[in-house]
C-alpha cells in the first residue's frame, strides 16, 4: 500500500489570487499528495474551497506553519512535506518566504519548490536539509541536455485523440479544465491521459509531465513530442489531453506555439476569462478579441476550435449561462463553464472524436 505523503502548501499573501494558482490546482485536486492545510494568515481559520469555488472541501487555511504542524499533530498526522504554492509573475520566490522555508527544514519537511530560485543551490538550505535529513527539491531545476529529447517526428505514431487546452491569457484556468475534464472521461470508461506542462501539474501527479519553464528552447518541442509518445506507448490511451502554458498572444508567456507544432493536437479547446480586458499582471496590455485568438490558433494549427471554456473570475452565478450562450452566437462554437458545472457536457462534446466511437456509431469526424 502506498505511504500517504501529508503536506502543508505555503501561499502566504497569494491565496485566492492568480499568484496563488500552483496552492489552487493542489487544494481541487492532488495524487501525489494529502494537502493538510494551506497557509495564508489572511485566510486563517476558512475553508480553501468555500474560498475558491464557494463549495468546501475540508482543507482549512492557518495562520503559519507552526499552526499547521499543530493541526496536523491533533489529527495524529506526521506532516512530511512543504510545497510552495505561490506562483508570482517572473517565477521569483518573496524575500519573506525563505526564514518560512528554515523553519520547515527544522521540522523535517521536505520542501517543494516549483519557483526559479533553486533552493538547492543555496548552501544555508542544503546545510539544513543534510542536518536535519530532508530534502530540498526544485521541481523547475533544468535538466542536463544530454537527458533531453530533440523532435524527431514520432508523434505521428500517436494514433489516439489529442486535445489541447489552451488559453488565451496565464493563470486562466486551462489546467484545471484539462483535470476536470480527463477525470469526466475516465469516468465513462475512457482511458485518458493529462501531459502536464508545468509544476503544477507534476506536484498534483501527472504522470507524463515536463516542466516547459525549465526547458533549453532547442528541446522544448522535442520534450513535448516523447512526453505524448511515452503516454501513448506505455498506456495506450483513448485521449490525451496536453495542458497549455500561457496564451499565444501573451507578451509575456507566449505559450502556445511549440504544443501546436509538437503536439499536433486534432483540435484545440480554449479557455477564456470574459471579464479580462488586460493580459495578466500587465496594466496596458489589452486582451485580444476572443475571435481574434480563435483565428491565431486556427491559422497556426490548421485545427479547429472544437469548445470555448469559461473562466467566471468577477461574475456571478446567474451570468454564466448567458455569457456562454453570448459566447457561442459570437463565435459560433458551444461555451462551457467546466469549474462551476463540471466537464460532463464538454466530454459529450469530445465523445465523437475519440477513435473507439468511430467504429462504434459509424462517425466520420473532421479532425
Amino acid at each position: 500500500m502506498k505511504e500517504i505523503n501529508y503536506a502543508l502548501v505555503y501561499c502566504e499573501g497569494g491565496f485566492n489570487t492568480t499568484t496563488g494558482k500552483t496552492a489552487h490546482g493542489l487544494v481541487r485536486f492532488t495524487e501525489r499528495f494529502k494537502i493538510i492545510a494551506v497557509i495564508d494568515s489572511r485566510y486563517q481559520g476558512r475553508d480553501a474551497g468555500m474560498i475558491l469555488d464557494g463549495r468546501p472541501n475540508g482543507i482549512p487555511v492557518v495562520g503559519d506553519l507552526n499552526d499547521g504542524i499543530i493541526l496536523a499533530t491533533r489529527q495524529g498526522i506526521l506532516v512530511k512535506s512543504f510545497i510552495i504554492g505561490l506562483a508570482p509573475d517572473g517565477g521569483r520566490l518573496p524575500e519573506s518566504a525563505f526564514p518560512v522555508i528554515k523553519t520547515a527544514l527544522k521540522a523535517r519537511l521536505d520542501v517543494y519548490n516549483g519557483l526559479h530560485d533553486y533552493l538547492s543551490d543555496m548552501p544555508e538550505l542544503v546545510d539544513l536539509s543534510v542536518k536535519h535529513d530532508c530534502r530540498l527539491l526544485d521541481i523547475r531545476k533544468p535538466q542536463k541536455t544530454k537527458q533531453l529529447h530533440f523532435f524527431s517526428g514520432k508523434i505521428e505514431e500517436v494514433k489516439c485523440l489529442k486535445i489541447a487546452l489552451l488559453g488565451t491569457d496565464s493563470a486562466v484556468g486551462k489546467r484545471t479544465t484539462a483535470w476536470e475534464l480527463v477525470h469526466s472521461l475516465r469516468s465513462r470508461g475512457y482511458k485518458a491521459e493529462l501531459v502536464g506542462t508545468g509544476q503544477t501539474a507534476w506536484l498534483q501527479g501527472a504522470r507524463y509531465s515536463i516542466i516547459l519553464d525549465s526547458l533549453v528552447n532547442d528541446f522544448v518541442s522535442g520534450e513535448i513530442e516523447h512526453a505524448i509518445h511515452q503516454a501513448w506507448t506505455e498506456e495506450r490511451p483513448d485521449v490525451i489531453v496536453l495542458e497549455g502554458q500561457g496564451s499565444l498572444l501573451n507578451p509575456a508567456y507566449p505559450g502556445g506555439f511549440e504544443l501546436l507544432a509538437a503536439g499536433r493536437p486534432n483540435f484545440v479547446i480554449l479557455q477564456h476569462a470574459t471579464r479580462r480586458t488586460e493580459y495578466d499582471g500587465f496594466p496596458g496590455y489589452a486582451m485580444h478579441p476572443l475571435n481574434h485568438q480563435i483565428l491565431a490558433i486556427e491559422v497556426i494549427s490548421g485545427k479547429k476550435v472544437l469548445a470555448i471554456t469559461l473562466n467566471h473570475e468577477h461574475m456571478n452565478r446567474s451570468e454564466i449561462e448567458g455569457e456562454c450562450d453570448k459566447i457561442k452566437k459570437e463565435t459560433g462554437i458551444p461555451a462551457f463553464d467546466v469549474l462551476e458545472f463540471g466537464a460532463d457536457e464538454l466530454a459529450k462534446l469530445v465523445q465523437p472524436y475519440i477513435r473507439y466511437e468511430y467504429v462504434r456509431y459509424g462517425i466520420t469526424p473532421v479532425l
